[in-house]
């Protein structure tokens, strides 16, 4: 496994100031991630300029830095798929930054801007895809077409980059996945229009739900909860119906007692 190891203390020292300048302020439509125990790694995810055939689409990269950088540029790869004359089918990029025009005075940032130029504006003079070359010289239309689908079909945003430590990252992307799971049960509630199941409380008998003897799902009344059977609901009834009598019987009883004391 990669670690600073492989870079001089120095160059270390140099990249940890240009990535913290990035974190704080990254340019506009790049956002840059990185391992704090492996800076030789460095990923970035570009956003399409407007207006351009890759617009709305999010290409993620990485810069690989050799043992004497910054004595040798970086080498840089899209990791997603593009149609575009100056990146190889494997993701390698051909840009003069990377190349001959390189500097060691020239920071990331210059390179990473000079990568979302180079989707504004190809050289397919010196194209790494001739198809994607010879189409942007003979037919633009055809070349933009070509490059608008490859951006909807590969260049959809997909997980953020984090800054920091791997394991940071990996606990954001857990988070984000039960996040997401919880979401897609609310979604299947709303859409089937069944509300989710609540849990009965220990304390509250009526809660329960039994199966009688009818194979209907009837509510556990106190009778039930003595005999440990549902009742049917024949006679709950004419249980509820006998003690609604017995008060008008009572007074019945009453009146023909006083009637036979005045006799």
């Amino acid at each position: 496994m990669a670690t600073n190891e492989n870079l001089p203390p120095n160059v270390i020292k140099q990249l940890a100031k240009e990535l913290k300048n990035l974190d704080d302020s990254p340019p506009e439509g790049i956002k840059v991630g990185v391992n704090d125990d492996d800076f030789s790694t460095i990923f970035a995810d570009i956003e399409g300029p407007a207006g351009t055939p890759y617009e709305n689409g999010v290409f993620r990269m990485k810069l690989i830095l050799t043992h004497d950088f910054p004595h040798s540029p970086p080498k840089g790869y899209f990791l997603t798929k593009i149609f575009h004359p100056n990146i190889a089918s494997n993701g390698e990029i051909c840009v003069n930054a990377l190349k001959k025009d390189w500097s060691p005075s020239l920071g990331l940032r210059h390179v990473l801007m000079v990568v979302r130029c180079l989707l504004i504006e190809p050289f397919p003079e010196s194209a790494l895809n001739e198809q994607a070359g010879k189409m942007l010289l003979d037919n633009y239309d055809e070349y933009a077409r070509h490059a608008r689908l490859y951006t909807s079909i590969h260049a959809k945003p997909k997980t953020k980059l984090k800054t920091g430590a791997i394991s940071e990252s990996t606990t954001a992307l857990n988070v984000g996945q039960t996040h997401t799971s919880l979401c897609n049960v609310d979604q299947k509630t709303v859409v089937s229009g069944v509300a989710p199941l609540q849990q009965p409380s220990p304390l509250s008998p009526t809660a329960n739900i039994v199966k009688g003897g009818n194979n209907l799902d009837q509510p556990l009344t106190a009778d039930t909860a003595v005999s440990g059977s549902a009742a049917p609901p024949s006679l709950t009834m004419k249980k509820e119906t006998g003690l609604a009598k017995l008060p008008a019987d009572k007074k019945k009883i009453d009146a023909r007692k006083k009637s036979l004391k005045r006799l």
